[in-house]
Order: C-alpha cells, then sequence, then structure tokens
C-alpha cells in the first residue's frame, strides 16, 4: 500500500470520509475501472443480510447446527469443522440461514480478511446458521459469477477501503449493499460460472479423495464408526496415574485407551522413533514485515497446505541467514504444537519460507510414508492423543517430549502407499481447483479492463 497518496478537493467524497486511508491511490483505481465498466449495485442483485448474535452459550461442539463465523468464511473450512449451534438457540431466528448457493462474506477482520468470501453448496434438507460477523449474500443473478467477482481484488479492495477501524475493519452492511458489482454480457457471466462450477466439482473430489484414505486408515485399524463420545467415569491403577505424571480424570477416558490400544495391535511405534523433530525459530515481531520470504506460523499451516491467514514475511537478508536451519524440506511433515495443536501437513513443493517456534519439522528416517504419517496425526488416532495431552489449558501447548512419546501405527507398506497414494490425489484435485478459481478472477478482470 502506498505511505501517502495526493487528490483534488473535488475528489473527496463529501464530509463523510477525510481519512487518508481512503483515497490510497490502488482503492482510486479500482472505483475509476468500475465507473466506466458495465455496473450495478449489489443490493440491486441480490439479498443481504447478516445472522444474529447468538448466545455463546449455545454454541459448542456437542450441538447440532454448524454455525458459520468469520474464520470459516476466510479460510475456506470444511462445513464439518464448523462449530455447532443448538437447535433451542437456531429455533429463536429460523429465517436466517444458510441456503444453498449462498454467498458469505466476512463483515470484519485484519486486512485482507474482510471482505473475504466463500460460496456455500449443500444437499437439500440441511440447515446452517451464520453469526453477526458474516453477511449472506442471496444472488438473484449467476451465484457462480458473483462469487468469482466477489474474489477478485477489484472487489476486495472496494469493501476494504469502506471498512472501518483502525487495526481490525468493520464492514457496515450499507456499505456492503452498495458494493459495485461488475455485469459483462450473459454469454460472460456463463464462461465464468463454468471456471467456478469446474472448482467446485475439483474441491468435492478433493474432500471425497481425502475421505476415502481416512476411511481405508480406520477400516484397517479397525476404528471405523468409533464413537469418541466421553463416559463420565473411569477406574485407574496409581500406577498409570504416576507413570502418566497426570491427575486429571479427562486425561484417562477410556476412548483414548481404546485407541491405544488398537495402535498397538496395528505395531504402534512412538513418533520420536521413526523421525527426528526440530522446532523453528522466533526471530521477534519486530522482525515481521508486509512482504519479502514467509514466516510460516501456527495460523498458517492447515492439513491442505500453506494458508495466507494473517501471513507475517521476513527481510530476504534474514531469511537467508536461518534458513539453512529453518526452511523446510520437501517430504517433511510441518506439525503445530501450540495454539492449535496436531495440524500435520506433508510438504509437497519446495518453500522459500522460516518455521515459527509454534511449529515443528518432522523429517522421518524409517520407512513411512510422510501423506500417510501426517493423515495419522490428522485423523481420530492423532487427535485423540493431541487432545489428552494438550487438553485442559485455555491456550493448548502440546509439548516436543509428548509429541514424540505419538503412537504411530505402521500397517503394511501396501496400504500405506494405497493411503498416500489417495491424499496425492486429493492435494492435486484441490490444487487444480485453486487455478480454476484463480482463471475465473483472471476472466472477470480482463473483462473489466477490456470494458
Amino acid at each position: 500500500m502506498a505511505v501517502f497518496s495526493i487528490i483534488k478537493k473535488s475528489q473527496l467524497e463529501g464530509a463523510l470520509r477525510l481519512d487518508a486511508e481512503y483515497y490510497q491511490p490502488e482503492y482510486l483505481t479500482a472505483k475509476s475501472l468500475l465507473l466506466t465498466a458495465k455496473s450495478i449495485l449489489l443490493k440491486d442483485i441480490s439479498v443481504i443480510t447478516t445472522g444474529p448474535a447468538y448466545s455463546s452459550e449455545g454454541i459448542g461442539e456437542a450441538f447440532d447446527i454448524p454455525i458459520a463465523r468469520i474464520g470459516d468464511v476466510v479460510n475456506k473450512i470444511e462445513i464439518s469443522s464448523w462449530l455447532k449451534l443448538s437447535k433451542k438457540e437456531f429455533a429463536k431466528f429460523h429465517e436466517r440461514k444458510i441456503k444453498d448457493k449462498d454467498i458469505l462474506l466476512s463483515m470484519t477482520g485484519d486486512p485482507p480478511d474482510v471482505g473475504k468470501c466463500n460460496l456455500v453448496t449443500f444437499k437439500n434438507g440441511e440447515i446452517f446458521a451464520f453469526n453477526q460477523r458474516v453477511a449472506k449474500i442471496s444472488s438473484k443473478i449467476n451465484p457462480h459469477y458473483l462469487f468469482a467477482y466477489l474474489s477478485t481484488e477489484i472487489a476486495r479492495l472496494q469493501t476494504e477501503r469502506n471498512a472501518l477501524g483502525i487495526r481490525q475493519r468493520n464492514l457496515g452492511i450499507s456499505d456492503l449493499r452498495n458494493t459495485v458489482v461488475f455485469t459483462p454480457s450473459q454469454i460472460d457471466q456463463e464462461t465464468v460460472a463454468r471456471s467456478i462450477e469446474n472448482y467446485l466439482f475439483e474441491l468435492e473430489k478433493s474432500k471425497s479423495l481425502y475421505s476415502q484414505a481416512g476411511n481405508l486408515l480406520l477400516e484397517e485399524l479397525g476404528l471405523k464408526g468409533f464413537e469418541s463420545e466421553s463416559e463420565l467415569w473411569s477406574v485407574v491403577n496409581f500406577s498409570e496415574i504416576k507413570k502418566a505424571d497426570r491427575i486429571d480424570p479427562e486425561y484417562f477416558q477410556p476412548k483414548y485407551q481404546t485407541i491405544l490400544s488398537l495402535i498397538r495391535k496395528n505395531g504402534g511405534v512412538a513418533l520420536g522413533e521413526l523421525a527426528t523433530i526440530k522446532k523453528g525459530i522466533e526471530p521477534g515481531t519486530e522482525a515481521y514485515q508486509e512482504e519479502g520470504k514467509l514466516f510460516i506460523r501456527v495460523s498458517s499451516i492447515s492439513k491442505d497446505g500453506i494458508t495466507d491467514k494473517d501471513q507475517k514475511y521476513l527481510k530476504d537478508e534474514l531469511y537467508d541467514k536461518l534458513k539453512k536451519d529453518y526452511q523446510p524440506k520437501v517430504g517433511e511433515i510441518l506439525l503445530t504444537k501450540d495454539a492449535s495443536p496436531g495440524m500435520a501437513y506433508a510438504v509437497k513443493e519446495p518453500i522459500e519460507g522460516i518455521v515459527s517456534g509454534g511449529v515443528l519439522r518432522v523429517r522421518l528416517k524409517e520407512n513411512v510414508e510422510s501423506e500417510y504419517l501426517a493423515l495419522v496425526i490428522n485423523s481420530i488416532v492423532g487427535q485423540s492423543q493431541v487432545e489428552r495431552d494438550a487438553g485442559g489449558s485455555i491456550i493448548a501447548h502440546w509439548k516436543p517430549d509428548q509429541v514424540k512419546e505419538m503412537q504411530i501405527p505402521i500397517l503394511s507398506k501396501t496400504i500405506q502407499q494405497k493411503i498416500a497414494d489417495l491424499v496425492r490425489q486429493s492435494h492435486e484435485a484441490r490444487k487444480k481447483a485453486k487455478q480454476l478459481l484463480e482463471e475465473a478472477k483472471r476472466k472477470v478482470e480482463e473483462l473489466i479492463e477490456k470494458r
């Protein structure tokens, strides 16, 4: 973003906004492009609402109705990972629910997260809710095209410009409704929409392949259909308490013992015996830059790869100094240990970046497939152990010694390879989906420039 800009008094939009940030050159350029293009206001081609302020007591893992929050829009997290809303709380505002092909847009967040959007697709009969920091856009034109347009940099700059706030921005519903939407010919809209339809197809394919890999793992371990609900009590020997150096009852829940027993039956080995584990580095917030080489933090890692959420960067000079010891290599697994512990990603392509102190680099030294190991950690097999070890704190911390003791089932090489192949195919489908989305956005931007 430019440090300064010079504009004429006549360009000031009345006395409503006099803050310098509002008149940044990139905002003005985006506005001028849309003024000379065929366009319409968002409120004229859609119905826009925000969700209710649901009570926090009615939201949690144990309830029934998935609820979309800012993070679910910004990161395009799978619906299966959303928190749940109680039926009682949902009934208070039952008319405010998400429908198939609705677009969700974040109304709050640090730039560039404010204004990010997601197109929701699901089967008939499913019910989903959304909260007050998320806008639901029900399109009257082709929703696939509108989603592509709202995903472009030109559209995002509009919402970012209108959002108020110094650090975290808040976009008003009135400003969102007055967002300018470029509307090309019907033929061009349909061309863009086909790319989005293909994007959604590849995303669904990716999810299906990953699900197949996970199901194969659980079937081989005898965990398919395993119910992980906690029992209200358990009986343990004092010797077990002494060995674990833990006295909290959550640690000794029977479900953990059931899973560990099945791991042992399948040649369970401690992660520390399978791999070398190395912690990242914390150069300090003063080293953060808006551009440069990636600084890979816990919030940047998902099972699908490195996300761009709240991304930070380091100077090239600092990167050159640290890369020998802290740059991840292809084939390694990046594993989070703090805040959101137990998220694993097997590195598939070279990364020019440095790993933070909350992330571990796991380098296999045994003949185990890295994609297989990452899937095991991300599955109930690994997550139950993370939950047991790191649970109970406000901010979870998974100690390196606990990480090394995580038990990994060693299935036959044939099964490992089959699981790894499914995961790789899932990654390729997701990669293709991302390319299709970028293609659709690029097509919209080209149409605007040719207007």
